[in-house]
């Protein structure tokens, strides 16, 4: 069943002066669920955000919030919350009463105790009870993250906008959070935006992903899908970290040619010509595993973890392994790795995915 949307950009855009800082845009967001923007630093992420709250007005087109047109419409009457990356949190109040006062401004129902439980239950959940008589200035960054977070979280807001509202938080924490977020505004009855640069956070927050680049929506659909199908090479990169792999190919027949050694069957649809490959990282394994053999001199070998990272030259471009497990690969070595060509993209001259 489809969910309605709740938020509507229609054809939104924001010039300033000769630049486009958000192209032509026009998508629907889910009213259940998470809604994440996913793009590189300067994207458009933050900017796409500022207008669906209204603290900017677009050039053009239309915001639809509700059914209603709150194109003109000011922040300040709007029911939105907002956290930035960089948190704010007022001074010369406690963080209890940082957390609180949404509440108070809105006058909950309940009066005080209803402010005191429900600043008590987000307090637990951010693990900032022992902290909630203390000033900001008293607080380690993460800790003033933390009570932004939940200054935003303790508001029963329609529209709930999260701009990488964890990243200066500490990996378990982070991780924490990440579990726990989908499940705190699963019955809220809220639409919410994350905008995040990583795409495992995207796909662990699942609901729905728009993938975004220079101002502009590349694609949006469910996380998982926009991830196995990207529509075009642009979202495919944008959806990969480590970057995916790309070069120039050709399809001769039956085969798929890379460089002048390298070949493998042909998806039949795919048409006669010159393509470009995309594979994933995870799909070029150290020699021993499934695929087709190749060849490549080690450029960079890293160890992240339990997984190793190897860059190494390939028909002329520089392809990425990702494969777990601590793997010895001398720099400027021959090594031997082997491509799951079943999980090749295939991308036309304008970039377009083509169907295989």
């Amino acid at each position: 069943m489809t969910l309605e949307a709740n938020l509507e950009l229609r054809d939104v855009a924001l010039r300033i002066g000769a630049d486009s800082h958000i192209h032509p845009t026009t998508l629907r967001l889910e009213s259940r669920g998470f809604n994440t923007l996913l793009g590189e630093t300067l994207a458009g992420k933050t900017t796409l955000l500022r207008l669906m709250a209204g603290l900017v007005k677009p050039s053009s087109g239309e915001v639809w919030f509700g059914g209603k047109n709150v194109t003109g419409v000011p922040v300040q009457r709007r029911r939105v919350s907002m956290v930035y990356q960089q948190f704010i949190n007022y001074p010369n109040f406690s963080v209890f009463d940082n957390i609180a006062s949404p509440l108070r401004v809105s006058g909950v129902a309940g009066g005080a105790a209803e402010v005191k439980a429900r600043v008590g239950r987000i307090a637990e959940l951010l693990k900032l009870t022992p902290l909630l008589d203390r000033k900001p200035s008293e607080l380690s960054g993460g800790q003033q993250q933390r009570t932004a977070l939940a200054r935003a979280l303790v508001k029963d807001a329609d529209l709930v906008l999260l701009d990488e509202p964890l990243a200066n938080l500490d990996y378990k924490l982070r991780e924490s959070l990440r579990d726990e977020l989908p499940r705190l505004f699963a019955d809220r009855g809220c639409t919410v935006v994350y905008a995040t640069t990583e795409p495992t956070e995207a796909l662990l927050l699942g609901g729905h992903t728009a993938t975004m680049h220079e101002g502009r929506i590349t694609q949006y659909g469910p996380s998982a899908g926009v991830y196995r199908d990207p529509a075009d090479l642009t979202s495919a990169r944008v959806f990969s970290d480590p970057p995916i792999n790309v070069a120039a190919a050709r399809k001769e027949a039956t085969q798929i040619v890379l460089g002048d050694a390298v070949r493998w069957p042909a998806p039949a649809s795919l048409p006669d010509g010159a393509l470009t490959v995309g594979l994933r990282p995870h799909h070029v394994t150290p020699a021993g595993g499934a695929g087709v053999p190749v060849h490549g001199k080690v450029l960079i070998s890293e160890i992240s973890g339990s997984e190793s990272v190897v860059h190494f030259a390939l028909a002329g471009t520089t392809w990425v392994s990702l494969a777990h497990g601590v793997r010895s690969h001398p720099v400027g070595a021959d090594a031997a790795f082997a491509l799951d060509v079943s999980q090749c993209l295939y991308f036309g001259a304008d970039g377009r995915r083509l169907v295989a």
